[in-house]
């Protein structure tokens, strides 16, 4: 597939690795520009681009940037991706360690559907308790006992199963946790956060999860 890629920390940056080695087209930004992904480009064959550029003809665009920046993306920058374009966030509210307080999420609206409003396009709530090193260094086969779930949240239920496939290609189990209303279910402080545990772990701390955020994850 072809796949955009905005942000190029450690979460966008490991999968720009694995995307690459696995076949897939991959562009690949960030918000200081093209000249300052020439490693990553050179290590992983992926084409480095302005962030107006990164979803231009993609089937999945991976927006993996702080929470605090996503207002900032530039209007349109979803224009010309393709019809179907299925849209992961990676996103994480961190009110006390960077991106100060959104009053909307500290009054109850899950982080996801906050990015949705932010750049008007459903999103698919993947990766944001994953490990950045797990999606080096834990891929497993389909059916080996030790393989690992993430949990996936989304409305749009084909944008979700292309994200779940992809997922699959990756090496990872998924748990469908419904639609972006239960996304609260993986933000931080819950108990799926940084789980890395398989299907029924998953889908048992989900199970478990509460709406409160705790003070640790409040401005």
């Amino acid at each position: 597939m072809k796949i955009g890629i905005i942000g190029a920390g450690n979460i966008g940056g490991n999968l720009t690795r694995r995307l690459t080695a696995l076949g897939h087209d991959v562009s690949v930004a960030n918000s200081r520009g093209p000249h300052t992904l020439t490693a990553l480009a050179e290590e992983t064959g992926a084409t480095p681009v302005p962030v107006e550029e990164a979803a231009r003809g993609a089937q999945v665009v991976v927006v993996t940037i702080p929470l605090k920046a996503v207002p900032d993306l530039p209007k349109g920058f979803l224009d010309g991706a393709a019809e179907d374009v299925a849209v992961i966030d990676t996103g994480n509210y961190y009110p006390q360690q960077r991106d100060g307080r959104i009053a909307e999420i500290e009054e109850g609206l899950p982080e996801s559907r906050w990015t949705e409003r932010q750049i008007g396009h459903p999103v698919i709530k993947a990766f944001n308790g994953t490990y950045s090193d797990d999606i080096l260094d834990k891929p497993r086969p389909k059916g080996d006992p030790e393989r690992v779930a993430l949990p996936v949240s989304g409305d749009d239920e084909a944008a979700k199963k292309v994200v779940r496939d992809l997922i699959d290609d990756l090496g990872f189990d998924s748990v469908d946790n419904g639609g972006q209303d239960e996304s609260w279910r993986q933000q931080p402080g819950t108990p799926v956060y940084g789980n890395r545990g398989g299907v029924e772990e998953i889908r048992k701390a989900l199970e478990a999860a509460t709406p409160e955020r705790t003070a640790d994850w409040r401005a």
